[in-house]
């Protein structure tokens, strides 16, 4: 693949154990499946967006910012219209330090800068890049009119509309108007910035954000304003009518707020205060208010998030799903989950809300600009996670089907009493595997630093058989879920046969009951045709007991 970094050849191997060890970690997030590992080391910030999760811009370690993926509407600020599944460079940007990144539906794409500048691209049919015209931008033009002796820090997005935040506490407007988003007392288009004024004429404003056709403004004395579009009860004022204007939610009134954070989704809203605690209020068709049911709020209603305390709040208003993380690193979810309505929050194994977006979000867009700096807090598990398969620290490697697996000799005697015999019998730096594929042994030693397992069902009847080996109970049962999981008519047989032959009794009675459930399908594939003779006795013996054949 092509990518035009030239400089990467030179760095040293210590930079890119900094790289790696501070490396955003965006491979959950499809359209970064073709970068390669030395590519994927250099990325600092990464924003995924559009419509089917599909476009993706990102900035290295030494500020190129890079573009990939359908480019509808320009988007991706390439100067043409051409999709790329390669990374090419948007030289503009280059060497700009990009501090907030956000993106409407269109897509169109705004940033601001460390230096306060304002740029945007993309989308233009309602004049949401702000130069007074509706023509779609291909490249990433400063936004100038009334912001160019502006400092802004923040910027954000709805569908059509962009806000923006000023040093100063201001906050200016522009775009689609058509339920008063843009704050102007009117419902006519904003073609250019304009001060958001009225009731906020003389307050600072700390926080911004976005909902589709909505816009939220938290001041610096925690009071949190709202206008645009309400028919759900998304500006939490205690009713569904449209604002134009800037209007304060009074039931927030007396909590006992220093400064909360807003995040918006497609039509809902949440809040979280300085002390932890997490209101919502808007849209709750999906659950994604967190409230145990599907009706909607038009005022903030506090979410019952067992007592410990939140330190972040995460939506998006591109989907229906809402995420929080406690102060202990725990990660809950609700709302539209991977086309299920979870109406409480649901704790995950997620170690980040970033994680949340990209495996249940519809479509699974990050929420905000993903960004690590090198002082960073990494938790014991991230480092782990992050540092498996690296070359630059371990002292072990495992040869497998010609390939190299690079590992550390202490966390496999710590995770593995298999590993912590072999290790203390042998000094050597390199072992050969012969018994299992590649495939399977790099799954078994990255679940040794995860603790989790990603293989189709087929594949894990590979690490089913490791894991009886090795006498690992735990991952056992995690492979026998992940084929319960990915049963199929076609594969059933199979799984079947895996389940028999690694005396996973649960699995087998399951495999059982789905062949027999599906019998007439499963007889006709070909795996059924190739089935083990003693096998097919006992699955024919069985099944009529179970009344399979009957008419």
């Amino acid at each position: 693949m092509h990518i035009d970094l030239p400089l990467c050849t030179f760095y040293t191997p210590m930079f890119f154990l900094f790289c790696f060890l501070f490396m955003l970690d965006v491979g959950k997030w499809p359209v970064f499946a073709l970068l390669p590992p030395e590519e994927l080391r250099l990325i600092r910030q990464a924003c995924v967006f559009g419509s089917a999760a599909n476009e993706a811009l990102y900035v290295t370690v030494n500020d190129e910012v890079f573009a990939l993926g359908t480019n509808c509407s320009g988007c991706l600020g390439l100067g043409d219209l051409q999709s790329t599944i390669e990374p090419r460079r948007i030289d503009v940007l280059c060497g700009k330090k990009i501090v907030s990144l956000s993106y409407g539906t269109g897509p169109h794409v705004v940033i601001a800068t460390a230096d306060g500048e304002v740029f945007a691209w993309g989308h233009n049919g309602y004049s949401q890049l702000g130069n007074g015209t509706t023509n779609h931008g291909l490249t990433p033009a400063l936004v100038s009119t009334n912001l160019l002796s502006k400092r802004v820090t923040e910027v954000a997005c709805g569908s059509h509309h962009t806000i923006a935040l000023t040093t100063d506490g201001e906050v200016y407007a522009w775009g689609y108007n058509n339920s008063g988003q843009v704050g102007s007392g009117s419902t006519a288009n904003q073609p250019t910035p304009r001060r958001v004024s009225s009731c906020l004429q003389n307050k600072v404003v700390v926080n911004i954000a976005c909902g589709q056709l909505c816009s939220m403004a938290v001041l610096d004395n925690g009071e949190i304003y709202g206008w645009g579009y309400n028919c759900n009860g998304q500006l939490g004022l205690g009713n569904n009518g449209n604002q134009q204007t800037p209007c304060r939610i009074a039931a927030l009134q007396g909590v006992n707020i220093v400064q909360v954070r807003v995040a918006c989704g497609y039509a809902h809203t949440l809040a979280l205060t300085d002390e932890g605690f997490v209101y919502a209020w808007g849209a709750n068709s999906y659950g994604q208010l967190g409230t145990g049911n599907k009706s909607n709020q038009a005022l903030p209603t506090l979410i019952n998030t067992d007592k410990e305390r939140m330190v972040e709040v995460a939506a998006c208003h591109t989907s229906h799903t809402s995420a929080a993380k406690t102060q202990s690193g725990q990660v809950l979810m609700w709302g539209q989950c991977r086309g299920q309505a979870v109406a409480s929050p649901h704790l995950t194994h997620f170690s980040s809300t970033d994680d949340v977006f990209a495996c249940f979000a519809t479509p699974a867009v990050t929420w905000h600009l993903l960004t690590v700096d090198g002082d960073d807090y990494l938790t014991v598990a991230q480092s782990l996670k992050r540092e498996f398969d690296s070359p630059e620290i371990s002292d072990l490697k495992f040869l497998v089907d010609g390939k190299c697996i690079h590992v550390h000799k202490a966390l496999l005697k710590i995770r593995c009493e298999h590993f912590r015999a072999l290790l203390n019998e042998t000094d050597e730096e390199s072992i050969e595997i012969h018994q299992f594929s590649y495939l399977v042994y790099r799954a078994f030693l990255e679940y040794l630093y995860t603790d989790t397992i990603n293989l189709p069902p087929e594949d894990a009847i590979g690490l089913l058989d490791l894991a009886t080996y090795y006498r690992e109970t735990r991952l056992k049962r995690l492979c026998q879920e992940t084929i319960k999981r990915g049963i199929s008519e076609e594969n059933a047989i199979t799984l079947l046969s895996a389940a028999v032959k690694y005396e996973a009794r649960d699995l087998e009675e399951f495999c059982f009951k789905f062949c027999v459930n599906h019998l007439t399908a499963v007889t006709q594939t070909q795996a059924f045709a190739d089935m083990d003779h003693d096998l097919l006795k006992n699955f024919i013996n069985k099944a009529s007991r179970y009344g399979a054949f009957k008419n």
